[in-house]
């Protein structure tokens, strides 16, 4: 059985989100999906198994959890079948992703409502910075966005990973607009109640900064985020009403054999 690592959200190895990639046919019992996605360790694994009707069956693993929707475990998984057109039935409805032809792949999601919520009063001590406001997003990702001041206080961060892992939310995504050209917002997404201290370049979150940057730039709705983790990657998002939708690049960096097959 192959399993890939695929760095997505970037044109180079070593940068952007790695990503497993296990292609089966058909889903092996759950607890096998996790252990192999503990061993492999990286912020999300993807099992996916072709359907009848020619479409994918897709399922995202962290360490510890299964979660309800990936963007970059995706946009590997797109990567690695090598399609125009791929659609995955998965917990968040089906996503489909289509091949440029030139590298690049953009993924339709879901956008994810956004509801302010009154800052948690233990916020600013485990960010260690004192937030401009809060949102929830929801169903398919329930993390808190946050809003700081400035671009460097985002990357300067260095939250209380301890004190993050008892937020029952799946992750908290810190946000600011850009502070330069070449992209319009930056971010970067603890998510260590799931098994992910930081997360090095979050798809899933980019379908709820969408929505919560497209007002606040004019209305614009194609705009480019750069999440600022220490791998770095850039996403470029179309809000389009419901959908958003996610552009990336991706490379394949390992291809093995995966021995420990599901019994």
């Amino acid at each position: 059985m192959r399993i890939r690592i695929v760095d997505a959200f970037t044109d180079r190895p070593f940068a952007g989100n790695p990503a497993g990639v296990v292609v089966l046919d058909s889903f092996p019992e759950e607890s096998w999906m996790q252990q192999v996605a503990a061993e492999v360790n990286l912020s999300e694994t993807a099992f996916v198994h072709p359907m009848e009707n020619g479409d994918f069956a897709l399922r995202w693993f962290t360490p510890a959890v299964e979660v309800a929707l990936c963007g970059h475990a995706t946009l590997a998984t797109a990567h690695v079948l090598g399609r125009d057109k791929v659609s995955f039935h998965t917990r968040s409805g089906v996503l489909t992703a289509v091949s440029g032809g030139d590298g690049w792949h953009t993924l339709d999601f879901p956008t994810a409502p956004l509801t302010p919520v009154e800052t948690p009063s233990w916020m600013a001590a485990v960010l260690g910075a004192e937030p401009v406001g809060v949102h929830h997003t929801g169903p398919n990702t329930d993390d808190l966005l946050v809003e700081l001041a400035h671009d460097d206080t985002v990357r300067g961060l260095r939250p209380d990973l301890t004190g993050l892992a008892r937020v029952e939310n799946r992750g908290v995504i810190v946000t600011a607009a850009a502070a330069q050209d070449g992209y319009d917002f930056v971010s970067r997404f603890f998510g260590a109640a799931a098994g992910v201290a930081e997360d090095p370049v979050t798809g899933s979150a980019h379908t709820a900064l969408a929505p919560f940057w497209s007002p606040r730039l004019d209305g614009r709705t194609e705009m480019t985020g750069y999440q600022a983790s220490a791998r770095g990657g850039y996403v470029r998002v179309e809000l389009a009403g419901e959908r958003t939708r996610l552009t990336g690049q991706a490379v394949t960096v390992i291809d093995g054999e995966l021995y420990a097959g599901a019994s």
